[in-house]
């Protein structure tokens, strides 16, 4: 998309009232571009951001995840000696650290106009806060809600591993997890009754191992803010379905 996207970045030419000119918009590189991404897409999300910020000629500073660092500084490397050997010079810098200081410094920085940030709501309140009080901008991908809505005529052997699959995988840690599911009543009985068996037989262990469905938490916070997620889900009502060893 961002190969494309290189060819068709125009501009307007504008009539003016004054006889004999004529008024033209010109896109500008707006400069630096400040990447903060989180530990489930390691380099999904830096790529993103960074082939579109190519393109209009800027520079890149990336910082992934603290849990991450090592990917990023690979990751890094690979693109240097990519642009190095097609004869440019690096224009991302990679910078590894924790959110409170280094990401902190980055969002509060005015050399960098831009910021990408992906993560948590509550976190990307305070980012959007921080640049936009130095008048930057920003780009924010921030916690998700998902829900599935099925229906009746609907092909309910593929709803059904669709909706497993997704709040199962990579063990609900995506913004693409599925975290609702809203049934038709005359559905309702018999799908949740096989949602349930199926968790039963969910295999938790090793994702390097091909019968692992469920791998383990990427950290301790987070299984301590999943634990937090049942007991909001129990205190209001809603029901919970889980199994495995």
């Amino acid at each position: 998309m961002a190969v494309g996207m290189s060819r068709t970045i125009d501009g307007k030419v504008l009539n003016s009232e004054r006889a004999g000119h004529f008024m033209m918009e010109v896109w500008n590189p707006i400069g630096n571009v400040g990447v903060i991404t989180a530990f489930n897409f390691p380099v999904a999300v830096c790529g993103w951001n960074a082939c579109l910020a190519m393109i209009c000629g800027d520079q890149i500073i990336w910082k992934g995840a603290e849990s991450t660092s090592l990917v990023t500084v690979a990751l890094g490397k690979v693109i240097t000696d990519v642009l190095k050997a097609n004869g440019f010079n690096s224009v991302l810098t990679v910078v590894t650290g924790d959110g409170p200081n280094i990401g902190a410094a980055m969002v509060q920085d005015p050399r960098i106009p831009l910021v990408s940030f992906t993560g948590s709501t509550a976190v990307g309140r305070g980012v959007s806060a921080d640049v936009h009080r130095r008048f930057g901008k920003t780009i924010l991908e921030l916690g998700g809600n998902n829900a599935a809505i099925i229906m009746p005529d609907a092909d309910l052997e593929l709803a059904f591993q669709g909706a497993v699959f997704s709040a199962v995988g990579t063990c609900g840690q995506r913004c693409t997890s599925l975290r609702r599911i809203f049934l038709h009543e005359s559905i309702y009985d018999a799908f949740v009754a096989r949602m349930v068996k199926s968790y039963k037989n969910v295999v938790i262990g090793d994702p390097m191992d091909s019968n692992t469905l469920m791998g383990p938490m990427h950290s301790p916070n987070g299984v301590r803010e999943y634990l937090q997620g049942l007991e909001k889900i129990k205190a209001q009502g809603g029901r919970i379905l889980y199994g495995g060893k």
